[in-house]
């Protein structure tokens, strides 16, 4: 007789010991499934939370930013009312008064340009913007029709955000 062939009781010792790696190996593969899945959630989970630092990071930088908004959105009543004072002076005399506004003035709005708020430019002819203009009338004008005329009170940006739009007139479409 040769040493290969299997005694019954050397063929039910070896099944369940196939049984029990099959099913070892499904544990395994099932572990490693498991294992595979937890790191893509944590992958996931870093990744989510170094997206969230970044945005509450810009925000903060933009609450800082822009913080004087409010304010400075009050204070150009105040950038304006001085310059209807100089204009509302009578030619001749006053010159102690006027000189007095008009630096009041200049420092008012070199506090501003300090702060990143500036005038908006406005030149007649230009297209209406309506994210820089807000059209307050329409007049019959020479120019093209939806053209800005005049302005009528001045526009401000706080660095790249508007903060007040231009008010001026438009050039009514010629009949």
């Amino acid at each position: 007789m040769t040493e290969d062939t299997e005694t019954p009781e050397t063929a039910s010792e070896t099944a369940p010991e196939t049984s029990g790696e099959a099913d070892l190996a499904e544990a395994l593969a099932a572990k490693d499934q498991e294992i595979a899945e937890l790191r893509d959630r944590v992958l996931r989970t870093m990744a989510d939370l170094e997206n969230t630092r970044r945005r509450l990071e810009r925000d903060k930088a933009e609450a800082t930013q822009y913080a004087v908004t409010g304010f400075a959105r009050e204070m150009l009543a105040v950038a304006e009312n001085l310059k209807r004072a100089v204009a509302a002076l009578p030619a001749e005399g006053f010159d102690n008064v006027r000189a007095g506004i008009e630096a009041t003035e200049r420092e008012l709005l070199a506090i501003f340009g300090r702060q990143g708020i500036a005038r908006i430019e406005i030149t007649p002819g230009e297209p209406l913007d309506p994210n820089r203009h807000q059209a307050m009338i329409e007049v019959d004008a020479e120019q093209d029709a939806g053209s800005v005329v005049a302005e009528l009170a001045s526009g401000w940006t706080i660095r790249d955000r508007l903060l007040r739009p231009a008010m001026v007139s438009v050039a009514r479409a010629k009949d």
